[in-house]
């Protein structure tokens, strides 16, 4: 699954906005997990914990620029994002390495069988998790 995670701040609401720069990090793009073989691990994290710097985060520095394209974390300016049909914050900037050479892809039953894989293990996930609500409180 691909998602963006936002985090807001609770403002009292203002004519302006408060928005000045949305700061992205991009953990989607080559990045590729799975329930069973390859599951998200919180050290996957650390880059993204180190970027967002919630001590202070008006000192944060993207990681991301025209010299370091690779970079995944990368700030947008409110006019920027403003520009963008219907405020669209479907964002990339990195280059998905799948998608450059084709011809690399996996065969469709090799796809099928990784989806079933995935499939299979979040319903066991999900059947744990209803079973331990079913079962009375101690």
């Amino acid at each position: 699954m691909k998602a963006n995670v936002l985090f807001f701040d609770a403002r009292p609401a203002q004519e302006a906005a408060w928005t000045t720069r949305l700061w992205v990090y991009d953990l989607r793009t080559n990045m590729h997990f799975t329930l069973k073989t390859n599951p998200l691990k919180r050290a996957d994290l650390d880059d993204f914990v180190a970027f967002f710097n919630p001590e202070n985060r008006h000192d944060r520095k993207a990681s991301w620029s025209e010299a370091t394209s690779e970079g995944r974390w990368h700030s947008f300016a409110y006019e920027e994002l403003q520009k963008r049909d219907k405020l669209n914050r479907d964002i990339f900037w990195l280059k998905d390495k799948s998608l450059e050479d084709s011809d690399n892809l996996p065969e469709p039953d090799i796809l099928a069988q990784k989806i079933t894989e995935d499939l299979q293990a979040a319903l066991e996930q999900f059947a744990a998790v209803a079973a331990e609500l079913k079962s009375p409180v101690k």
